[in-house]
């Protein structure tokens, strides 16, 4: 499951994406993203730390994409934040291979193959979505405006 700070880490970098101008300050952030600005902070530190926003000190400071939006996809936000996209550390290839704690033979286990399937078909699509993606699809706030 998608935990609530990933979930404020791509709305705020989706924002970031939208910007018309080249960066946001952590305030216009947060109020973009719905997200409480003191957690947002911390998740933007973060996300500087791994390359993904580049982050400007003094008057004119503010937070940027470290690279163009289409090169940045949910997956790797994802991972950031969350971890490992796989369900459980036997069927997670960035790790490498780990037995579950609880499994006693990992090449018997019935639920592998099945957990090995859901971690490369969602792969497959978070590593196909771009923040570019997403911030070219409209948001609930531009349908309502529209309509």
């Amino acid at each position: 499951m998608l935990s609530q700070k990933a979930r404020y880490a791509l709305r705020a970098l989706v924002e970031l994406a939208r910007a018309d101008c080249d960066q946001l300050t952590s305030g216009e952030l947060a109020a973009r993203a719905d997200a409480p600005r003191k957690f947002l902070e911390a998740i933007l530190l973060e996300l500087s730390r791994n390359n993904i926003v580049v982050s400007r000190r003094g008057k004119f400071g503010g937070y940027s994409l470290s690279r163009p939006a289409a090169q940045i996809s949910f997956a790797e936000i994802i991972r950031v934040i969350d971890g490992p996209l796989a369900l459980a550390p036997c069927v997670s290839p960035r790790l490498g291979f780990r037995k579950c704690d609880d499994c006693e033979d990992p090449a018997t286990c019935a639920l592998r193959e099945a957990l090995m399937r859901a971690r490369d078909a969602t792969a497959q699509v978070l590593e196909g979505y771009s923040l570019a993606d997403a911030a070219a699809s409209p948001g609930v706030a531009d349908i309502l405006q529209s309509a």
